[in-house]
């Protein structure tokens, strides 16, 4: 019987990072789901890997909208059974920019909620909604879009080189999207799956801006390095440059 092909489901996946990241994994031989918040560009997204012969399919996926998640976790239900590789990659920052300082006093409870909706609630949900089809993975991966931007121990360094990087709803939604990689990766210990969050580099995105030194293939290598480790890869860490573990 040949060996069923992985199945990775990237969130925030028609542009950037997100789409980068499908289309690495898309070639070497994941069948890659893309999902988005608008059904055609998720659509459109599979579309243009479909013409580099990758096998992917686009699923509208809101990851603030229970129902999409919950209709996400059912289209994978049907057409796979199972899932190997969930990538959170869906994320967002205040309209400042991350590279802004945006002091604790100007952060208005909207911008906090709004901030933390995306980048920490939502990633609890829809791992929450796949975990019972990772579980039927040989492999199940979990790769969380972290930021060095969330590190405590860098941030909190005397002349740290991200002092001036302070943009609080941003930051503190990594610090907490981390502390549940930490909590997550520590509960499935002993089992087959395995978590860990990753800084992708500051990279020429629409939120990195044309400052960042990096480009999209670069800041995608990571992700795509985390969904593929064996059973002896790391588990509850954080990532950078596939191998440089960073400090929480």
């Amino acid at each position: 019987m040949a060996e069923q092909k992985k199945v990775a489901l990237i969130t925030g996946a028609n542009r950037g990072i997100g789409f980068e990241t499908a289309r690495q994994l898309g070639k070497t031989g994941v069948t890659v789901v893309l999902g988005a918040r608008q059904f055609a560009k998720a659509q459109e997204a599979a579309t243009k890997l479909k013409a580099e012969g990758i096998d992917a399919q686009g699923i509208q996926l809101d990851v603030t909208n229970e129902q999409d998640r919950k209709s996400a976790a059912q289209y994978l239900e049907k057409q796979f059974g199972k899932l190997d590789i969930l990538i959170n990659n869906a994320g967002i920052t205040t309209k400042d920019g991350i590279g802004k300082s945006r002091i604790t006093e100007a952060s208005s409870n909207e911008e906090l909620h709004k901030v933390f909706d995306t980048n920490f609630f939502s990633v609890i949900r829809i791992t929450q909604e796949l975990l019972p089809l990772l579980n039927k993975s040989e492999a199940g991966r979990i790769v969380n879009l972290s930021s060095i931007l969330g590190s405590l121990t860098i941030h909190s360094t005397p002349n740290s080189p991200l002092a001036s990087f302070k943009n609080f709803a941003y930051n503190a939604s990594k610090t907490a999207l981390n502390a549940f990689t930490i909590h997550l990766a520590a509960e499935l210990a002993g089992t087959k799956i395995k978590v860990n969050s990753v800084h992708p580099g500051w990279v020429k995105t629409e939120m990195g801006t044309d400052a960042a030194p990096l480009e999209i293939p670069d800041g995608a290598k990571t992700s795509v390095a985390m969904a593929l480790i064996g059973e002896d890869g790391p588990n509850g860490r954080f990532i950078q440059e596939t191998n440089k573990e960073l400090p929480w």
